[in-house]
Formats: C-alpha cells, sequence, structure tokens
C-alpha cells in the first residue's frame, strides 16, 4: 500500500514534487489549502501516514508560523529535502510563444521569473497556486494562457514546457520538513542530523553557556531561530538545527546542555537532506 501523506497546494505542486523525492514517485498526496491542515491530517493516523511541509527558502527565508505548528504538534521531523525551485512557463499543446496574452501564476513565481518575462508583453495574473494555474489552462483548453509552474504539474495537466527554467536567481532552493506521528516514528538509520527547541532561564550569558557546549560537543550548529515566548516579556526559544557525526555524539551534547536550559525538546532526529 502507497504512503499517504499530507501537502499543502494542488497535485504538481512543489511540495508534492518533495513528497517524490523523499518517498517516490508512487506516494499519494492529500492536497491541502493551508499549512494547519497539513499538519492536523499529518496528526490522524486515519486519514494519512505524515505529511511533507516547507520550513524554508534560500531566499525568503524561514516560515516563521510553520515553526510555530511544529512546537504545538506531535509530529516528529524524519527526513529533510532540499528541493531547487525550478519554474517553468506551461502551456497548452500547440500553442506557441506568439499566442501568449496572458500569463498565470502564484505571486512568488511570477516574480521569481521577470528578467524573463519583462522581454513579452504579457499580462500577469496573480494565483493561489502554481499547480492550480496549469491545472485551470488544462480545464479551459486556454490557446492565449501559460502558466508557470513546475514539470510535475506540465506531466499531470498534460501540459507542454515551452520556456524551462525561466527564473533568475538559479540558486533558489526550498528545505522541507519529512513529518509522522511520534508513535509511527521509528529510530532512523545513519542519523547526521537532529532539530531541537529549547529555552534558558534568561540569565546573563545562559545562551552564550548553552551554544559553548555544543560547540565543544563537535556538533555544527546549521541554523538557529528566535522565537518569542507568547505572554513572556520579550523572552525567546530557540530552534536548533544540529549536525554531527553519530548518534552518540549528539546524545552526549543534549545531556551537557540539558541543565542549561529551562525546556528543551527533540523534534527528531534523521539523516541531512541531499539537495536536489
Amino acid at each position: 500500500m502507497a504512503t499517504r501523506v499530507s501537502i499543502q497546494g494542488y497535485e504538481g505542486s512543489f511540495h508534492q514534487v518533495a513528497a517524490q523525492v523523499f518517498y517516490g514517485k508512487e506516494v499519494e498526496v492529500i492536497t491541502c489549502d493551508t499549512f494547519r491542515e497539513v499538519v492536523k491530517i499529518a496528526a490522524n493516523k486515519k486519514e494519512s501516514d505524515g505529511g511533507v511541509m516547507a520550513i524554508e527558502n534560500s531566499i525568503a527565508g524561514s516560515i516563521l508560523a510553520n515553526y510555530n505548528l511544529l512546537q504545538k504538534s506531535h509530529l516528529t521531523i524524519v527526513g529533510e529535502v532540499y528541493l531547487q525551485i525550478k519554474q517553468n512557463l506551461l502551456v497548452n499543446p500547440g500553442v506557441k510563444l506568439d499566442d501568449i496574452r496572458e500569463v498565470h501564476s502564484h505571486t512568488m513565481a511570477l516574480q521569481q521569473c521577470y528578467d524573463f518575462l519583462d522581454k513579452y508583453k504579457w499580462k500577469l495574473v496573480e494565483t493561489d497556486d502554481t499547480a492550480l494555474s496549469a491545472r485551470h489552462i488544462h480545464q479551459h483548453k486556454s490557446k492565449h494562457v501559460a502558466a508557470i509552474a513546475s514539470r510535475l504539474a506540465a506531466e499531470l495537466y498534460r501540459l507542454e514546457v515551452i520556456a524551462p527554467n525561466i527564473h533568475t536567481m538559479k540558486n533558489n532552493y526550498t528545505r522541507f520538513l519529512v513529518l509522522r506521528r511520534e508513535d509511527m516514528a521509528s529510530q532512523v538509520e545513519q542519523a547526521d542530523k537532529a532539530s531541537v527547541s529549547f529555552h534558558t532561564d534568561h540569565s546573563r550569558g545562559s545562551l552564550a553557556k548553552v551554544l559553548t557546549r555544543i560547540a565543544e560537543g563537535g556538533i555544527n550548529l546549521s541554523k538557529l531561530q528566535s522565537f518569542p515566548i507568547p505572554g513572556s516579556d520579550f523572552k525567546y526559544s530557540f530552534h536548533a538545527d544540529m549536525e554531527f557525526d553519530s548518534r552518540e555524539q549528539f546524545k552526549e551534547v543534549i545531556g551537557s546542555i540539558m541543565p542549561l536550559t529551562a525546556e528543551l525538546k527533540v523534534y527528531g532526529v534523521y539523516k541531512r537532506g541531499v539537495w536536489k
């Protein structure tokens, strides 16, 4: 039976591409309108086997709201995917560049392709989703409308890639977290990365002491993200991504920083993602 995971967006979205990178082409996706819905369905064993959720982008930065959703959930990170975001101009079969009058896509996708789009006098129409735009031009058999979306969207909706890789910034990657319920998450073999949340007592130098212990333990801190603690007077908790050589090394460092923290939670110990 195929793995079923919740994703944000429609079939053909980059979330689905990320799910296929991790689980393979046979993975089934449950499309959701919001990230909150992604987490809710991922946590429901009657509906899914987990979820795939974007957490940060190399250009736009962290998706802070998704860190908050992760904190409030009972989901575990079992993996990650770094996906290069490649935007393509899609049309119905037979449509030529000269036929195009409008280009539809999500506002971020349009912005990523302005250098290419500025060469033409097309009307740019903002939509809710890249894959949804592709589906719409397929459904309406549009002869004068193109969409900007993934190659997967072209494949699913039987569209032609009339202009590939039209994005300006070629080094544009999104990091996706692969999530499962705590009761379903088995130990990941050869794990070399972990995501941890903690806060200190906020005394002078308390954060520096934690970071020093992490460095002394030989662990690379690949990310440190601060979040205000609701109801506090500008006090913060921290999300840390740690890269290590062995699970034992990670456990030793966690043991050494635990006395220095007021609260500490491990969201997942998993294998570092490969950039695709």
